[in-house]
């Protein structure tokens, strides 16, 4: 199936309740303990109902978690966002319109969910059949129209009253699963985007709180924190796994990996804009439940999933290839072959290669040719090869004495 079709999958619809279950019990629990109004406390559990995708691939990138895990996070932080926002902007209305309800907020879900799912799918599949059509001057442009894809999909749902987040993150699945040019270019600058949009928003963050109000609201934040972590997230992992072939193990971590970042902090602000009564204090609130989310979360993550044996000797997400050549450790580079003194017509292995150097790929004309060790090399051809930075010394002095010999040389 298609990672852009995913969404679309029934799983689908467990992700949003399981999203909407961690609002409700949140907020129940924060009215209860904490003497907020009901819909009071629903806003604060709608502001922590969502993962956070940037600390989740975070968390994964370092991580050896069984694939299919992976795969299930990843979908579960892209997908609830846009449900948590439109909690939070329905509660936000129900609090400040005594005729807004429960129809009305069904009525936003249905309207902005539907919208998004269709302009996010339609600018998607518009977006990968240009790229794979256009060719552009240069590769550093690719990332820019992918810019302009991204402001498409979210502009063209919101303009006619749709989720532009949604609708974006539709799109940017079609297009990272998609076979595109310029692909690598295009992920490693939003890779930085990214980078700094979490920067900005912790800024954020700490520019919003004031450390002579966080005395007042450490044990209310601590509680909230630990309802989330201890009590909500694993009903809602429980209620959206329910029809997957998951054990109890692997729901156990899936509860357990339900990490709060910028994503939270975001939210955070929407109250305070539209001025909800207790909108500061809830501010302070999220920022001890981010804290201690990432602090316990997040260090604790790898070993509890090595001692459920819930991971696996690959990594979590799989290195996307041609990564190495970025790598500051590993040099890439071509060299051609040429004829004379018996040099020409040798095997791949018989080069003479350092033990962490491995030639990736030999051009042949127009031909690209995938080596093996009983490959032979004839003049002409052109050898692309991957070496390991500390062998590095030992490859250049291979270099020279082919050059000596009228071996493969520079080109």
């Amino acid at each position: 199936m298609p990672r852009s079709a995913r969404c679309c999958d029934p799983r689908s619809r467990w992700r949003v309740l399981g999203t909407i279950a961690t609002a409700l019990v949140t907020g129940l629990a924060a009215a209860w303990l904490l003497g907020f109004s009901s819909l009071e406390g629903l806003l604060l559990g709608s502001i922590l109902a969502a993962t956070d995708g940037a600390a989740i691939f975070a968390l994964l990138r370092g991580s050896t978690l069984r694939r299919r895990l992976a795969r299930t996070l990843e979908g579960e932080s892209g997908f609830n966002d846009p449900v948590a926002v439109l909690l939070v902007l329905g509660f936000i209305n129900w609090i400040q319109h005594s005729d807004y309800g429960i129809a009305d907020m069904a009525w936003l879900f249905a309207r902005q969910l539907g919208i998004g799912l269709v302009v996010g799918v339609a600018v998607g599949a518009a977006a990968v059949w240009t790229f794979r059509r256009v060719n552009l001057a240069t590769t550093g442009l690719y990332p820019v129209a992918s810019v302009a894809a991204v402001g498409l999909a979210y502009g063209g749902a919101a303009i006619i009253d749709g989720s532009g987040f949604l609708s974006v993150y539709l799109a940017g699945l079609a297009l990272g699963g998609s076979h595109i040019p310029a692909k690598r270019t295009i992920t490693a600058f939003h890779e930085g985007v990214a980078w700094v949009a979490q920067i900005a928003l912790f800024l954020t963050l700490g520019l919003l709180v004031f450390p002579n109000q966080l005395g007042d609201v450490i044990l209310k934040g601590t509680l909230v924190a630990l309802v989330v972590v201890l009590v909500a997230r694993p009903l809602a992992t429980a209620l959206a796994t329910a029809f997957g072939r998951y054990s109890a193990r692997e729901r156990l971590i899936l509860g357990w990996a339900g990490l709060r970042g910028a994503v939270p902090v975001v939210l955070a602000t929407f109250p305070v804009i539209s001025h909800v009564p207790h909108s500061l204090e809830f501010f302070n609130i999220v920022f001890f439940a981010v804290v201690i989310s990432t602090i316990v979360q997040g260090t604790t993550f790898e070993p509890l999933a090595h001692a459920l044996g819930t991971t696996s000797a690959e990594p979590a997400l799989p290195r996307p290839l041609g990564r190495d050549r970025d790598d500051p450790r590993a040099r890439c580079g071509g060299r051609r072959v040429r004829g004379g003194r018996g040099r020409r017509d040798r095997r791949v292995r018989e080069l003479g290669l350092p033990r962490q150097a491995l030639v990736s790929v030999i051009v042949r004309g127009d031909e690209a040719i995938p080596p093996r060790g009983s490959t032979r090399v004839e003049a002409g051809d052109r050898l692309h090869v991957l070496v390991r930075q500390e062998v590095a010394p030992d490859f250049e002095a291979l270099i020279e004495r082919w050059r000596g010999s009228a071996a493969p040389s520079d080109s």
